[in-house]
């Protein structure tokens, strides 16, 4: 409020020293030391290795546990059907018709064949996502001093699992 009007302007002053500053031997040698290698100190890369082996383990533990989720949705999914063809079964005995129980049979094989070929596509998608993790660990021990390196193989294996996801979420509808 009034401070400018006692502020007197173009007072500014520089200091100008009349002889040269001279540093110790010991400050030029480290910071030329420190300048030489400016790479990440031991103590900070121990720790970005362990964060990183973290968060590896944990996504490991989390499609461990998808993984056990969709098994017991498989079980619980071939238990269902198992007793629907049982009863299918019993109602065409009952019906006395021996084509119902040819036309079960048919239906049977080509479940078969169509479970085959979705755990055959399945089991190539989790392979791959399996390759994809293993890349990005390789990646990271072959990185150590620059993990940001590992960028593409960290986005191939996010896509991977996105994609694990994705069909996983198919196969429930």
């Amino acid at each position: 409020m009034g401070g400018s009007q006692s502020r007197v302007e173009g007072d500014d002053k520089v200091y100008q020293p009349e002889t040269s500053i001279q540093f110790s031997p010991g400050v030029v040698s480290q910071l030329s030391d420190h300048a030489a290698a400016p790479g990440i100190p031991p103590e900070r890369q121990s720790t970005l290795d362990e964060h990183v082996r973290s968060r590896i383990q944990a996504e490991l533990a989390h499609l461990r546990s998808e993984e056990e989720e969709v098994r017991t949705e498989i079980e619980r999914a071939l238990e269902k059907e198992n007793l629907d063809k049982e009863r299918a079964m019993a109602e065409a005995e009952q019906d006395g018709g021996a084509s119902g129980v040819t036309l079960l049979g048919d239906l049977e094989e080509i479940q078969e064949k169509v479970q085959r070929s979705k755990q055959k596509q399945n089991a190539a998608e989790v392979e791959a996502a399996q390759q994809a993790s293993a890349d990005v660990i390789s990646c990271y021990r072959n990185n150590a001093t620059s993990p940001l390196d590992c960028w593409k193989q960290v986005s191939n294996f996010k896509q991977s699992i996105a994609h694990l996801e994705q069909e996983y979420i198919k196969s429930l509808h």
